[in-house]
């Protein structure tokens, strides 16, 4: 395969990207239907003969799930739907929703990239699994396999877990606190970046499989983890991180200060909580993002985002810092709320002029008061975007712990935890979740076989 050097001094290298099509931010601030658009079969198939056909395949490595985009890249290139389609499928049971929403590790580590615009490799595999059939796009049981799983939670964690392991033989019961699946997916990512159809389209490939959901049970009341552990050969806890971070400063309580989780799922039940016109949101993640771009769809005219660092230490997408930015919305740097002021509801927050210092435990530059210097940010209502952890009140005295990132602690590797027959997941990401799943079904298997060696060979004595 050629190198980039070749490709360039052959004069093959294509630095620019086939244009993705978009909806224009006017327009698309009154809607909430998606708004970028799908390459042509034509354009798809363009945009992947850029592919320089690496020897190594970065874009692969980089990918938590390590997605074999090169291999259904090169597909495309030649035309070949159906085979990417397969080929993307099987490790991806999530594709649909992670050809609009993933973060594209892949295309951050294409080598294209070095001379100009990486292969546009998430928008590819949009295309495929619209111009592909795949063998019906659906998975199917590959054998039988004795043991029945408990998964707890009905995110991208839990359902990859329950999709590998009942593809492979397992019997697999999710149980979900609400009553619908998808964890955050489907209750906070607003539809204008991904439909309810998109989610429906992963979940159909997964009927075959025959998964038990249990919606509206909560571990913890309507059945403990001690009883799942007893009546099931192991148990995966994929939680999500639902618990989102407090904001203590005076005026917290005042109304119209929301919980931007909270805030984002009542919306995406069909709610529209009270905003107002001048609308500030608090965090530089991305749900923060999803939020100031929310409430502009709600009929908000100013939004505004406060973060106490720059755009470089800015966790969320760039992808979706530019979409927000082209919205109109108003990303304000280098300020850390003091306190919330008002009277009936919340008015203005007092902010703290920043600057950076040294880099912290997270490697970003550490956010240092300006002495004396504040502002004062008038509005109508405030969001409050500060992070997210999982729920541990429902484990009491189980010895579950959490990692910095909000997830539960478990081997990053197999997922087990310190608990004998409890296994968990999660991440960062939609992909970092699917990935975390995926190993620990893999482990749970192995775990399986080798209790059932062990078993056999006592009952042959």
């Amino acid at each position: 395969m050629s190198s980039v050097a070749d490709q360039m001094a052959r004069g093959r290298l294509n630095p620019e990207r086939v244009p993705i099509s978009y909806v224009d931010p006017a327009k698309r601030i009154s809607s909430w239907e998606e708004y970028y658009q799908l390459y042509t079969k034509e354009e798809a198939i363009a945009e992947a003969q850029r592919c320089v056909r690496c020897a190594k395949p970065w874009c692969t490595l980089a990918c938590p799930i390590l997605q074999d985009a090169r291999g259904y890249v090169i597909q495309i290139s030649e035309g070949d739907f159906e085979g990417a389609v397969d080929t993307i499928l099987k490790d991806n049971m999530l594709a649909s929703c992670l050809g609009k929403v993933c973060y594209s590790y892949c295309e951050d580590a294409c080598v294209v990239g070095k001379k100009g615009e990486p292969v546009a490799i998430r928008h590819l595999k949009w295309a495929a699994l619209a111009y592909g059939d795949g063998e019906a796009q659906s998975y199917r049981r590959q054998e039988k396999r004795e043991g029945s799983i408990a998964v707890i939670g009905a995110g991208p964690a839990g359902l990859a877990a329950a999709q590998h392991l009942a593809e492979h033989g397992c019997r697999v019961t999710v149980f979900e606190a609400s009553h619908k699946l998808g964890g955050l997916v489907t209750q906070t990512i607003p539809t204008y970046r991904l439909s309810a159809e998109t989610f429906e389209e992963d979940m159909k490939r997964m009927e075959p499989l025959g998964i038990e959901y249990r919606l509206g049970v909560n571990v913890g009341t309507d059945v403990t983890l001690e009883e799942l552990r007893d009546g099931y050969s192991a148990v995966f806890v994929g939680i999500g991180t639902h618990k989102a971070g407090v904001l203590n400063l005076p005026g917290k309580d005042l109304p119209r200060v929301y919980i931007a989780l909270d805030f984002l799922k009542r919306v995406m039940d069909g709610e529209r909580p009270e905003v107002g016109k001048r609308v500030a949101t608090i965090g530089g993640g991305d749900v923060a993002i999803d939020c100031s771009r929310t409430v502009l769809r709600m009929g908000c005219e100013e939004s505004i985002v406060l973060y106490r660092r720059t755009r470089e230490e800015m966790p969320a997408a760039n992808e979706e810092i530019e979409d927000a930015l082209s919205e109109g919305v108003d990303i304000r740097f280098l300020v850390s709320p003091l306190e919330l002021q008002g009277e009936d509801c919340v008015e203005a927050v007092v902010c703290q002029q920043m600057e950076l210092g040294e880099p912290d435990s997270s490697g970003r530059r550490r956010p240092v008061p300006i002495e004396g210097e504040t502002t004062v940010v008038p509005v109508d209502a405030l969001i409050v975007a500060i992070g997210q952890k999982a729920d541990l009140e429902t484990f009491p005295g189980l010895g579950l712990e959490l990692a910095r990132d909000g997830s539960l602690v478990a081997d990053p590797e197999t997922g087990r935890t310190k608990i004998e027959g409890i296994w968990a997941g999660g991440g960062p990401s939609i992909v970092h979740a699917h990935a975390a799943g995926t190993k620990a079904a893999k482990d749970i298997i192995g775990y399986l076989e080798a209790k059932q060696k062990v078993t056999t060979k006592v009952s042959r004595r």
